[in-house]
């Protein structure tokens, strides 16, 4: 049996940052997930916003770590060459009711020790964001607040923990943890591996892992956020404008993404079903109905795609990072709902606090190298940059995606990286995601796939867990 120092469960935003954190010291680590891939959970599907921190509860650890991971983003981002756009966010008040509602968010950040927040009148938030409804009232601005691209992140701190020697075993659920004297062997998928200590960052699941050393302490429910994506063509707002948030959640919002495009939502479901992702023609008409309120002039003639995600939501109503109550050698990385994309990088740094508390000892790796590069946009290139990644790789010639000008040299690196599904592919270079949403560049995408791994064509798959694209050939040879 392989021995590592630490396993992580879960290869979602918090257990690829964990990953990334613990892989600047001298032990072994392995990343494990039952999916095919990193961020296959929530960090593929969320709002992509990076929370302020206004509206946590005060003195909760969600609070004290959506601010911290805030401020950290800006080195994270950087070293790992992901985008990050400080727009601000607005929360939108259109009566007094609402306009309350502001002004106690304004105080739970002061308290939070948000910075850089101010309270607008109606008039000075439509000067700002001219997207925004004539009746608003009045907004409160939260300038650290901004927009990422969440499995972008995910990607981002996998692939830089791997440089630096974190194991990926992902295609391998946990199917049993069994303490030992010497820390834990953990089942995963069809090998047994011995780990000194276990992070449990499995998301919705982690309630079930936890479960697995007899630990009942928590329980996680998922909860459906539903989505409506533009068209890059559509009108976007500046800023990204949220309502006043209900219990359920920070409500319909607006935004822009980090690609150019423009989107509404998340509905907030509570469901129990940890799988279900599908979208409801309910969902679609609350998402138009109430994105209207704060943006009159989206134009839904632009959308191209809708999509659901779950979000954890934990029993405790706080994120669940401590040592896990049955054996202090499993450290909870648990309900990391809303804000967790945020607080990931802070999430990984407690983490990291806990292991050294738990015995752990952790020496600094001095060939440690916290930067990754993404793969080369093609489309972002110069015209003389063009000609040069061509002369130099006439792969890039070829434009496969032609909505995103996503070129073959890219989908080839993407595979190269780790990518085996078309939505790996697409997660990685966009191909996939454009007005036609796969129409034209599937095939080829999967051609390529097929011809740089030899994984055979009836065997490929859109995500993983038997979501195949061609039906296997039959004895005549025929598909």
């Amino acid at each position: 049996m392989r021995e590592y120092d630490v396993a992580v469960i879960g290869a979602g935003v918090t257990g690829s940052a964990i990953a990334r954190q613990l892989s600047r010291w001298k032990m072994k680590v392995a990343l494990i997930d039952g999916a095919e891939d990193v961020a296959m959970g929530a960090s593929r599907a969320n709002s992509a916003i990076v929370h302020a921190g206004y509206d946590c509860p005060p003195g909760s650890l969600e609070a004290e770590l959506n601010v911290k991971g805030n401020a950290l983003y800006t080195r994270w981002c950087a070293e790992l060459d992901v985008p990050l756009q400080r727009t601000g966010t607005l929360v939108a008040a259109f009566d007094e009711e609402e306009a309350e509602n502001v002004r106690a968010l304004y105080e739970r950040g002061l308290k939070n020790g948000v910075p850089e927040m101010k309270i607008l009148s109606g008039e000075e938030a439509r000067a700002l964001e001219p997207m925004l409804a004539e009746n608003c009232v009045c907004a409160l601005l939260a300038g650290t607040g901004g927009i990422t691209c969440p499995y972008e992140m995910t990607i981002a701190c996998a692939e830089n923990a791997r440089k630096n020697g974190v194991d990926w075993l992902l295609g391998r659920k946990v199917s049993a943890i069994r303490g030992t004297e010497a820390g834990f062997v953990v089942t995963a998928g069809y090998e047994d591996i011995i780990a000194r200590r276990v992070v449990n960052a499995a998301g919705l699941f982690s309630d079930d892992v936890a479960r697995m050393i007899g630990d009942d302490s928590f329980t996680v429910r998922p909860r459906k956020g539903e989505y409506l994506l533009m068209d890059r063509s559509a009108k976007a707002p500046k800023y990204v404008i949220f309502q006043t948030p209900s219990r359920l959640g920070k409500g319909i919002l607006v935004s822009p993404t980090v690609d150019g495009n423009s989107f509404v939502g998340p509905t907030a479901v509570d469901q129990t079903d940890k799988t279900d992702t599908s979208v409801s023609q309910e969902g679609i008409d609350q998402l138009r109905r109430m994105a209207k309120k704060s943006a009159p002039e989206m134009d839904f003639r632009n959308v191209i795609t809708s999509f659901a995600g779950l979000r954890a939501q934990p029993s405790t109503g706080d994120f669940i990072i401590r040592p896990s109550e049955a054996d202090g050698r499993m450290i909870h990385a648990a309900g990391i709902c809303s804000p967790g994309l945020t607080s990931a990088p802070a999430v990984a740094e407690l983490v990291e606090k806990l292991l050294m508390e738990s015995g752990l000892t952790l020496t600094e790796d001095p060939a440690y190298d916290p930067h990754r590069s993404h793969i080369r946009r093609f489309r972002d290139m110069t015209r003389e940059q063009k000609e040069a990644a061509i002369a130099e790789n006439p792969l890039y010639a070829r434009v496969i995606c032609r909505c995103e000008t996503i070129t073959e040299a890219e989908i080839v690196e993407a595979v190269s990286r780790g990518a085996r599904t078309l939505d790996g592919v697409k997660r990685r270079t966009r191909a996939g995601m454009g007005r036609c949403q796969g129409g034209f560049c599937s095939p080829r995408v999967m051609e390529i796939i097929s011809r740089e791994t030899g994984i055979p064509m009836e065997k490929l798959t859109k995500f993983g867990a038997g979501s195949y694209l061609v039906a296997e050939k039959t004895r005549s040879g025929e598909v």
